[in-house]
């Protein structure tokens, strides 16, 4: 046994041998193609930092961010029947949910929580267009009205992140049926004169933008989101003619009176917190001390004194 070639030799090489580096520490912006380190884009809130494209985030991860010091409490949401019309194509529906869920790692397509922002309460719920393409079907009509309801009871605003391709095929007419089932949970919020603000991210399509998407007191979009029932491809075919450039896109939007404001995700926080104590008749928000101390009594000289004087 020669231990020079046996034992130093694969030593030596184990040491100075060049590691690979882990394929997950880096991402390439789908707008610019820059390589963005994953902790950089993270601290950025999935935005790119040199175009500043905005990339998917999950409602987990946008909570954490939004919420006063990442806390937030979920709200539980009734769970509707797993394959109610017992769909099937190249998967069963309930092999298609299984995927979603390994893969997302949430249950369903909406998550609904309650906290705080700048100590301002508040109910938010907000899509996942990584689960099923953020499809409305039972449950997210369920959360809607879930979220509703605690907001309602807790006499808070609500805030909906938006982001869906449209109606869940696999439910068929019942996941169509959650447009009036959510136009009812907005009305219970009119009625409370609670403030429903909804944030329109990329992209929002079909059966949502025509019903809860575009119902709120107050309508947000980050930048360059896709916004609209139909999509581009589907108009032009159908008009036979070239659509303006940045059509449906948040920016045409704003122009065109159907939004409010596009705000990007880095100060969407801020937005949300000036816009939820205006509408809820509340001081302005004090940065560092939030919200803003109250005003110390003025004390009245006494009798004596002001007899002296």
């Amino acid at each position: 046994m020669n231990w020079i070639t046996n034992y130093v030799r694969p030593r030596i090489n184990s040491i100075f041998s060049r590691r690979e580096t882990p394929d997950n520490l880096w991402t390439k912006c789908d707008n610019c193609g820059t390589m963005l380190f994953h902790r950089e884009l993270s601290d950025n809130l999935n935005v790119c930092t040199n175009c500043g494209h905005h990339m998917a985030v999950t409602p987990r991860d946008r909570f954490t961010a939004l919420f006063d010091g990442g806390i937030f409490t979920e709200v539980e949401v009734p769970a509707p029947l797993t394959d109610p019309l017992q769909f099937r194509d190249q998967k069963k529906y309930p092999d298609r949910m299984k995927a979603a869920q390994k893969s997302t790692g949430e249950n369903e397509a909406m998550l609904v929580a309650r906290g705080e922002i700048g100590r301002t309460p508040i109910v938010a719920c907000a899509q996942d267009f990584s689960f099923m393409g953020g499809s409305m079907g039972m449950y997210v009509g369920n959360a809607i009205i879930a979220a509703a309801e605690e907001a309602v009871k807790l006499k808070r605003p609500l805030v909906l992140f938006s982001a869906a391709g449209g109606a869940r095929m696999q439910e068929g007419i019942l996941s169509l049926m959650q447009m009036p089932r959510t136009t009812v949970a907005v009305q219970m919020l009119k009625e409370a004169n609670l403030p429903y603000i909804v944030v329109l991210t990329h992209p929002t399509t079909g059966g949502v933008t025509a019903s809860y998407a575009m119902l709120g007191d107050v309508h947000i979009a980050e930048p360059n989101a896709l916004i609209c029932f139909a999509g581009p491809r589907v108009i032009e075919q159908t008009i036979r003619e070239k659509l303006p450039e940045g059509f449906q896109r948040a920016e045409y939007l704003l122009d065109h009176g159907m939004l409010d404001r596009v705000t990007k995700r880095t100060e969407m926080r801020d937005e949300l917190i000036t816009i939820t104590r205006m509408l809820m008749g509340e001081p302005p928000a004090v940065k560092g001390d939030l919200p803003a101390p109250a005003p110390l009594p003025v004390e009245e000289p006494a009798a004596e004194d002001a007899a002296k004087e």
